[in-house]
C-alpha cells in the first residue's frame, strides 16, 4: 500500500471551495485579484508547502499594476492596521517589532515612509515578522539608495515572503471561518 500523507483540513477546506470564495480566502494573503485567480487556478494542492510554493511563484509574476494593488492594502510600517479582518490582524501582529520601539526610531519610520513615498509612489513594504523597528527602519534607509527596477524587485521578494508566511496563517484558520 502506497504511504498517503492526509491533506491538511484547512488545505483541503480551501481546495474544496467555489473559485470565487477560495479567491476571496487567498486574498488575505495577497490583495492582488490577479495572484488569487493564479493560485486557485492551479488547485487542488497536496500540501501547504505546494500551496505556499505557488503562492510565492504567482507574486513573483505579477505585473507591476497588479503587485500595486496588492501594496494598496499594506499599511505603513509603523501605522496599525485597521479593520477587524484577518489581514489587519496579521499585519498587527507581523508588525510586532514596533511595539515599544524608541520615539526617535519612530519618528524616523514616519519619515522614512514618506520620503519612500514620495520617491517610489508606494508604501514602504518590508516583510517585518522578527524584525525590530530599528531594523526595519536600517532597510528602509537603504533602499531608499536603490534605482526603481532594483526596488520594484526586492518589492515582489518581501511580498512573496509576506504572502508565504500569510498562506501558512490562512491554512491554520478554520476556511470561511475563525482561527482554530
Amino acid at each position: 500500500m502506497p504511504n498517503v500523507t492526509p491533506v491538511p483540513a484547512g488545505l483541503a477546506a480551501l481546495n474544496g471551495l467555489s473559485p470565487p470564495d477560495a479567491e476571496r480566502e487567498l486574498l488575505a494573503c495577497c490583495a492582488s485579484t490577479a495572484f488569487a485567480a493564479r493560485v486557485v487556478a492551479g488547485r487542488p494542492y497536496g500540501s501547504g508547502e505546494e500551496l505556499a510554493d505557488a503562492a510565492a511563484a504567482a507574486v513573483l509574476a505579477l505585473a507591476w499594476p497588479d503587485v500595486a494593488e496588492a501594496l494598496a492594502a499594506h499599511p505603513r510600517i509603523g501605522e496599525r492596521a485597521s479593520g477587524a479582518g484577518r489581514e489587519a490582524s496579521w499585519s498587527r501582529g507581523e508588525q510586532a517589532g514596533t511595539g515599544g520601539a524608541a520615539r526617535e526610531t519612530m519618528e524616523g519610520l514616519a519619515a522614512g515612509n514618506a520620503a519612500y513615498e514620495r520617491r517610489f509612489g508606494h508604501v514602504y513594504l518590508i516583510c517585518a515578522t522578527g524584525l525590530s523597528a530599528a531594523e526595519m527602519l536600517e532597510r528602509l534607509t537603504a533602499r531608499l539608495d536603490n534605482d526603481e527596477e532594483a526596488e520594484r524587485a526586492v518589492v515582489r521578494e518581501e511580498l512573496s515572503k509576506i504572502t508565504r508566511l500569510r498562506v501558512a496563517k490562512l491554512l491554520a484558520t478554520d476556511i470561511g471561518g475563525e482561527p482554530r
